[in-house]
């Protein structure tokens, strides 16, 4: 179970109160969004003249600003994440100022940021003005008509209700309760839509995605072929130190008990005794390099009784929770694995943990890994060389490798792969 889904619900004012709130700033940013956008048009404008040369840039990153400041609202507040635009041009110190220009007007996403900054007024600050709308409207039916009915002499309407008497200002009153109660049940998912409105407009570009897509593959497919490298020379030392070792010093044991079978028949009895032992060492040597290639459990079992098994090789107590519906692929079930492997290492070594907590789900196309001890915290991907390349090698199948550790713990390993399930 997740941390979200175990947090306890927050009550409905509370919240909806909360989400009426943001509403408001989100209105209020509106409003200073055409103020830079205007800047930049103004910009703009005076290209030709050579002023707009000097005033793009600031101008332009005063509107980028902006927008950064509504992508991050839009995912801490709604959860709705908006891949931002490739930085804008800067220049080296010394380039004209019209080259600086230049590369901003080729930017895609400054012509997003400007599209967004007229839209938003007209779509985005309208669509969270209706649930304040709703919720004051409603404010003042419920809090101030009751009391100022009886002031107009003329009569007085609240919505559809003509008050000018006690039964029809209390319907006005009970009106009045409903469109606030309205406004801020509105609240929440008027937040949410504006928040995919924005997403819209402030999205990176595809031709930003897909630059960044090759380059992300270029950088995986660079660690993957470093990884190979150094897995191959690995396994070399390996064989070279120790099964090959072994089966050498075998072969030169068997030649000479073959020369002493005859003449002293009680010395080669020991020799091939010795064999025997070596060729066991040999016979385990290639065992562990196996094992650290590709563990035999994962291969014949898969992936939960792969981890049940390191769960029983560990001294720490580790409980494995193993909810996957099939068998996934062989390289993610392989990645996975040493990933919590080295996060149970890391939790033995290193956190002084007593207890984890393992759990293995899929849904949705995506594996997702968590792994909690009770350690003293403190873990940090940077500063090791572990969780580091677990990282890098789930980088090649676009995976993701998150890490909370506070100072005091717990540490929870959390990973992601997006894979198939047979």
């Amino acid at each position: 179970m997740s941390a979200d889904s175990r947090a306890p619900r927050r009550p409905f004012p509370p919240r909806s109160l909360v989400a009426l709130g943001r509403c408001e700033l989100a209105s209020l940013h509106a409003l200073l969004v055409p103020a830079a956008g205007s800047w930049v048009v103004l910009a703009l404008l005076l290209l030709p003249v050579g002023l707009g040369f000097l005033l793009l840039p600031p101008a332009a990153r005063a509107l980028r600003a902006l927008s950064d400041r509504s992508r991050a609202r839009a995912r801490r507040w709604s959860g709705v994440r908006i891949e931002p635009p490739a930085p804008l041009p800067t220049g080296r110190n010394g380039e004209r100022a019209h080259r600086r220009s230049r590369a901003m007007l080729a930017d895609d996403g400054f012509w997003r940021d400007l599209s967004w900054a007229w839209a938003e007024p007209l779509v985005g600050g309208l669509l969270v003005a209706i649930p304040l709308s709703f919720f004051l409207y409603g404010v003042f039916g419920a809090l101030v008509q009751p009391f100022i009915w009886r002031l107009i002499d003329d009569g007085n309407w609240y919505a559809f209700i003509p008050v000018h008497s006690t039964p029809t200002m209390v319907a006005a009153l009970v009106l009045g309760v409903f469109f606030a109660a309205a406004g801020l049940l509105m609240a929440p998912p008027v937040l949410r839509s504006h928040a995919r409105w924005s997403r819209r407009l402030l999205a990176a570009s595809p031709r930003t995605r897909l630059s960044r897509r090759v380059e992300r593959l270029t950088d995986t497919r660079t660690h993957a072929l470093d990884t190979q490298a150094a897995e191959l020379r690995r396994i070399e030392r390996d064989l070279h130190d120790g099964a090959q070792a072994r089966l050498v010093a075998l072969g030169m044991t068997l030649d000479r008990a073959t020369r002493l079978l005859e003449s002293d028949p009680g010395t080669a009895r020991d020799l091939l005794l010795d064999v025997r032992r070596t060729s066991e060492g040999a016979l385990r040597d290639l065992r562990e390099l196996v094992r650290g290639i590709h563990p035999p459990v994962l291969a014949d079992r898969g992936l939960g009784d792969a981890v049940r098994s390191l769960a029983l090789d560990s001294f720490l107590d580790v409980r494995v929770e193993a909810g996957l519906p099939g068998r996934l692929p062989s390289p993610v079930e392989a990645a996975a694995y040493f990933a919590v492997s080295e996060a149970l290492t890391n939790a033995a070594k290193h956190a002084a943990a007593h207890e984890v907590r393992v759990v293995l789900t899929h849904a949705e196309g995506m594996l997702r890994v968590t792994v909690t001890d009770d350690g003293h915290g403190g873990a940090d991907v940077s500063r090791g060389t572990g969780l580091l390349g677990v990282r890098r090698r789930l980088e090649t199948f676009d995976g993701t490798l998150a890490v909370h550790s506070p100072r005091g713990g717990p540490t929870t390993v959390t990973l992601e792969i997006p894979c198939a399930s047979s």
